[in-house]
């Protein structure tokens, strides 16, 4: 019996996907199957009746998910990312959650994997403080469960069921599709999405600074839109912070030409986000080298400027266009 669909979107097979699909081999239990969906029909390099290949043509991932949750035979959806991979008791951990009908959705950490290279553990030390990321609990198994709104899809499960009658993803974003569904979620079925620290997979980061970056000003973007069309889980004040701080910026560049007390209040600014750069660090050093910190330093200064450049050309944009990557 299959209880489970896992579904991973993805442009074309490649190496990422054929380090997944064995880990999701290795499951615990055997009440599962693996739907994924690239552009065109690639020829099935497993040889496991479990396994399903679904051409999609050329959509983004949130009809990718779409059309995977059309086909899946199971109960409970688990989206992944085509980067990513499960931990082996992943259905083990989800199954007594599913078991409270007031659950309609759980989501767990996605964690750097450890033969990451250096700079992609760099890159992903960046989400590892409160004061640097904003939500550690996304990249590391911390805390107790808990309820939450909003959940990045590369460790998502959701029940099928309620997931067809909002309608899916239903969602010309990426990113940001997630957000969307699980505001759809909560609304409309008037049930909780559940954080579950042991709830793990493994998720690639980005290997360089660019790609970093790239990566999140698409987040900044997204986010400042819909700070603006969906406000109820969006438009929160630390999401607004990168953007203060780049004000913040642009002023101290000309602090010489303001009065005294406005120098003092700018040197007493840069003196707690130094403050703050040093709990980041302390935080980062918990799970990584200290080398890794330091340089994650650099990486979280650029981060929060591009990050609330971007979040500021989103609340300003009239109509936003994901573009296919």
């Amino acid at each position: 019996m299959v209880r489970f669909s896992i579904i991973i979107p993805v442009k074309a097979i490649n190496d990422y996907v054929r380090e997944t699909v064995p880990y999701v081999q290795s499951l615990d239990g055997n009440n599962w199957e693996l739907l994924i969906l690239p552009n065109e029909a690639d020829q099935d390099e497993w040889c496991d009746n479990r396994i399903k290949l679904i051409p999609s043509g050329q959509v983004g991932p949130a009809a990718k998910r779409d059309l995977g949750a059309e086909h899946a035979a199971g109960e409970i959806l688990v989206f992944l990312d085509d980067d990513s991979y499960p931990s082996s008791n992943l259905l083990s951990v989800a199954t007594p959650y599913f078991g409270d009908e007031s659950i309609v959705a759980i989501g767990g950490p996605a964690i750097t994997p450890p033969a990451d290279s250096f700079w992609q553990k760099v890159s992903g030390a960046v989400f590892l403080s409160k004061f640097s990321g904003g939500n550690p609990e996304r990249y590391i198994s911390v805390g107790a469960p808990k309820e939450v709104e909003d959940w990045p899809s590369v460790n998502l499960m959701v029940r099928r069921k309620e997931f067809l009658q909002i309608g899916g993803f239903d969602s010309p974003y990426w990113p940001g599709e997630d957000t969307k569904l699980c505001l759809d979620l909560v609304n409309k079925t008037n049930k909780k999405i559940m954080y579950v620290p042991n709830l793990m997979v493994w998720h690639h980061r980005r290997s360089g600074l660019i790609g970093h970056l790239k990566q999140i000003g698409a987040y900044g973007l997204h986010r400042g839109y819909f700070a603006k069309v969906h406000p109820e889980t969006s438009r929160k004040i630390t999401y607004f912070i990168p953007s203060a701080f780049v004000f913040f910026i642009v002023v101290s560049c000309v602090m010489s030409t303001l009065p005294p007390i406005i120098q003092q209040v700018i040197f007493a600014g840069w003196a707690i986000y130094g403050l703050a750069l040093m709990k980041a660090l302390y935080d980062i050093k918990k799970n990584e080298s200290i080398w890794v910190g330091l340089v994650a330093l650099p990486y979280i200064f650029f981060t929060h400027i591009w990050y609330g450049i971007r979040f500021i050309q989103g609340m300003f944009s009239k109509k936003l266009i994901s573009k296919l990557r």
